[in-house]
């Protein structure tokens, strides 16, 4: 799936797409209720009232450059805590080199957050060894991200994660460290938006008076632009992240904006009431 923000292309590419068994990141997000968002339906949901969601990398395409937003799972991980995403032997380098990014020929990842589901193309497993999957890349992790995993890599839900997708990043000297409102190039730049993750960042792109925003994981799926406090259970503080939701979207709603979740696709914010609503665009 292909957009244009000005001169910035954006490409989605899909490692996984799910139908339902999201209750264990949105427990609120009952199928009865989602069946009363009927705008939901058919883009982001079923007419049964569950959700669609996929995991996927976005890939901007700049006039001086080539970024990767976020990389999915990546194969072959272990000690992840969902047992479908150990041991995974996906052709996702392949469909992108298929799709005409090669990983060659990238040269920024940019990754929103440092979640499982977000950073494990960061690195592919080479003669038992986990080795940049993007060789050429400079890998741009937000500073306050970073140094949350690096002081909580002892937990058991991070240990895996970060000694497998992050820290042979640093360990290559691939890694770049930024503030959450660093600029990266004259198009993109970041937003702080903390909740989800300590550190995390939305992505605004900017270009001949466009604009585009992915969000990352502010929202897992646009339910929760109607419903501002159904916060994840993989939100690091809950009410934070709420906060975090009625701010960004509530900048962005009722404007031209290209909006691109995480774990959606593309579309535009609109008010409704106190919250808001999500305009899908055709696939």
């Amino acid at each position: 799936m292909h957009w244009k923000v000005g001169k910035v292309k954006i490409t989605k590419v899909v490692e996984m797409e799910t139908v339902g068994s999201t209750r264990f990141i949105l427990p609120l997000a009952s199928n009865d209720e989602i069946q009363k968002l009927p705008w939901l339906i058919p883009h982001f949901a079923t007419e049964e009232g569950r959700l669609k969601m996929s995991i996927h990398s976005l890939v901007l395409e700049t006039p001086s450059r080539r970024i990767v937003v976020d990389t999915g799972l990546g194969n072959d991980k272990q000690g992840r805590n969902v047992p479908t995403w150990n041991n995974r032997n996906t052709p996702f380098l392949e469909m992108m080199a298929a799709a005409g990014f090669p990983p060659e020929s990238i040269d920024t990842v940019l990754c929103t957050h440092l979640h499982v589901d977000h950073v494990g193309w960061n690195t592919k497993l080479v003669g038992g060894k986990w080795v940049p999957a993007f060789p050429r890349a400079r890998y741009v992790f937000g500073r306050a991200e970073y140094e949350h995993w690096r002081d909580h890599s002892s937990e058991p839900d991070m240990q895996a994660v970060f000694n497998d997708s992050v820290k042979p990043i640093v360990d290559a000297d691939r890694a770049d460290l930024i503030p959450s409102d660093h600029r990266l190039s004259d198009e993109i730049s970041m937003i702080p938006t903390p909740g989800h993750s300590p550190g995390h960042v939305s992505i605004l792109i900017q270009s001949d008076g466009e604009q585009g925003l992915l969000t990352g994981d502010v929202a897992h799926h646009p339910c929760q632009m109607a419903h501002l406090a159904w916060s994840s259970t993989a939100d690091s503080d809950q009410a934070q992240s709420a906060v975090t939701r009625a701010a960004l979207f509530g900048r962005f709603a009722d404007t031209p904006t290209l909006v691109i979740g995480g774990h959606f696709s593309a579309g535009h914010i609109r008010r409704e009431g106190d919250a808001f609503r999500f305009v899908a665009l055709p696939s």
